[in-house]
């Protein structure tokens, strides 16, 4: 499997951020294709360790890297990427990678 971490910085106008980010871009980006789960946080994130306090954290599972990347580079995956400006003002780290059981 093959995972999409996406650490949304504090925006400006958390009401604002998450009105787009669950009526708009949600949507877009659950047309990708071979997107198998979509989750997110569900309240505020605790930071146990460091200093990042991330508004939002968002867990996109695909089969394989493959697959992650052909979403991204499909005209669903790039209305997704394109829309991160809409909402995203304050910025967000994107992590791709595969997982493994141990």
């Amino acid at each position: 499997m093959a995972r999409l971490l996406v650490l949304y910085n504090q925006p400006a106008d958390p009401a604002a951020f998450d009105r787009h980010y669950f009526h708009t871009h949600v949507p877009i980006a659950k047309k990708m294709h071979g997107l198998r789960s979509y989750t997110v946080n569900s309240g505020k994130p605790a930071t146990m360790a460091g200093t990042l306090s991330p508004h939002l954290i968002a867990e996109l599972e695909f089969d394989s890297i493959e697959a992650l990347q052909a979403a991204m580079a499909s005209p669903e995956g790039q209305a997704a990427a394109a829309d991160l400006p809409n909402f995203a003002q304050a910025g967000a780290t994107v992590l791709v990678y595969d997982t493994r059981t141990v």
